[in-house]
């Protein structure tokens, strides 16, 4: 999931994602939304697909690009969990918290 995190950190990387999630596209359809070389989108596209986000078929000559929600799943359900909205979220409540719950809370209560 860290990879999936590192490429999602990127404005360049979450666009070309948002592109994706319309339709399939290929390399030069993508690099056409964006100005900056074709080396500097394939670099992209080699991340995004290094993360597990997206996938790549070979299409005759054109290699053909489309989004893999699978990892982007994991990490949504990762996100919901920690929110507590999440199937098979964390209990409120945690036992190896307290302590530090407690010292937080009276720490905040000392004037």
């Amino acid at each position: 999931m860290n990879e999936s995190f590192k490429a999602l950190a990127d404005p360049t990387r979450r666009q070309i994602i948002r592109l994706l999630r319309e339709k399939d596209r290929t390399a030069g359809e993508i690099a056409d939304y964006f100005q900056m070389s074709k080396p500097s989108i394939s670099h992209h596209l080699s991340a995004l697909k290094h993360a597990g986000l997206v996938q790549d078929e070979r299409k005759g000559q054109f290699i053909l690009y489309s989004l893999d929600t699978t990892v982007l799943e994991e990490v949504l359900g990762w996100f919901l969990e920690l929110t507590g909205t999440g199937k098979g979220s964390a209990p409120d409540h945690l036992p190896e918290e307290d302590g530090k719950r407690q010292h937080n809370h009276s720490n905040s209560e000392v004037e």
